[in-house]
């Protein structure tokens, strides 16, 4: 009896192949084999989360009921928002805030940046004014402010031009000096300068010491240093507080509404005294206040994604490359569900 261990090979026989050979049973090309390594495994599937699919849906199913209490509600009366959107005394109101909002941050930030320097002097009166200047502005609530500034002419009847403790050369009453708009641009500045001193001095502080150290190596000056070195770089942390502040210095406009400044709050307060539709004319203004913000919002984001630069070795994508994005995302898991199924199965003709 012949057994497969009493067998031979010889020179016209052909061995069997490992498994790993090109010919043999494994490889790709033998008869009965997958058409690749891993074809015969399970398809993977990614994990079902349901909890946060159920919360999907409900937050969406919560947004669609405010939407359609907002839009069938009859008492927004959106087409007396769409008749007074654009009239002449809201876009007169809107101008106004624009440019009271634009005049009070330049001011702020520049008022704020030398009182920022004079809290990080090595001055000690410098820094103690300046110290005091943002205690004080910032303990008190701004509406105070306002009011105080608008009454000034209870403390002081006139301000002169002269010499300190001399005569005076020149003497104005300040009620006909400080008119209700000049007031609102002094309060709302002195206010701001407070918080965009404390903005500055924390963006500056957020610069790494070696930055100066090295600078002072080169040889630059202080001045130099301050305006080449420390400042580009603090510019990542400002910017972001300081579009904070833009906004909220856009909205917080509407306070001088109490000293009678037809900003935008004021003169649709005028149109609604007359009409009596104050649902509809507040909309105006808060669709007025989302629009600017939004554009605002939308500036800051490219902003910080300027002085990004040099901290980031890729800048955030802008919204337009994230919509791009996303469209090739797509595009791509259908070319794959397509080629997926035009695929033969396994095990078909050949």
């Amino acid at each position: 009896m012949v057994t497969p261990s009493d067998v031979t090979p010889t020179s016209g026989t052909k061995s069997p192949q490992a498994p790993g050979d090109p010919d043999g049973p494994g490889s790709p090309s033998a008869p009965g084999a997958p058409d690749s390594p891993g074809a015969d495994l399970p398809r993977i599937v990614p994990r079902r989360h349901a909890g946060r699919w159920l919360t999907a849906a409900l937050a969406l199913l919560l947004f669609a009921m405010v939407l359609n209490s907002v839009v069938r509600n009859q008492a927004f009366q959106w087409d007396v928002v769409g008749r007074y959107f654009t009239t002449t005394a809201v876009l007169d109101g809107l101008l106004l805030s624009l440019w009271l909002t634009a005049v009070v941050m330049v001011l702020g930030f520049v008022l704020g940046t030398v009182l920022a320097v004079m809290r990080l002097s090595a001055n000690p009166v410098l820094r103690t004014l300046s110290w005091g200047y943002v205690w004080i502005f910032r303990s008190t609530p701004l509406l105070v402010q306002l009011l105080f500034w608008f009454n000034i002419g209870a403390l002081y009847p006139t301000l002169g031009l002269g010499i300190p403790f001399g005569p005076q050369f020149l003497t104005v009453k300040t009620v006909n000096l400080l008119g209700p708009t000049l007031t609102a641009v002094i309060g709302l500045t002195l206010h701001e300068t407070a918080y965009a001193a404390e903005v500055v001095r924390g963006g500056i502080l957020s610069v790494d010491s070696g930055q100066t150290e090295a600078a002072q190596a080169l040889g630059l000056s202080r001045r130099r240093t301050l305006r080449r070195v420390v400042v580009p770089q603090a510019m990542r942390s400002i910017v972001p507080t300081a579009g904070n502040m833009l906004i909220g210095t856009l909205k917080g406009t509407s306070i001088v509404s109490v000293l009678a400044v037809h900003d935008l709050l004021y003169s649709v307060q005028l149109i609604y005294n007359q009409t009596y539709q104050v649902i509809p004319l507040l909309m105006v203004a808060t669709l007025w206040y989302i629009a600017v913000t939004t554009v605002l919002s939308a500036g800051q984001f490219y902003v910080e994604r300027y002085y990004a630069r040099g901290d980031s070795r890729a800048l955030p994508p802008t919204p337009l490359q994230r919509l791009r994005g996303h469209l090739t995302a797509v595009r791509q898991r259908l070319s794959a569900a397509t080629a997926a199924d035009a695929r033969p199965a396994i095990g078909g003709d050949r």
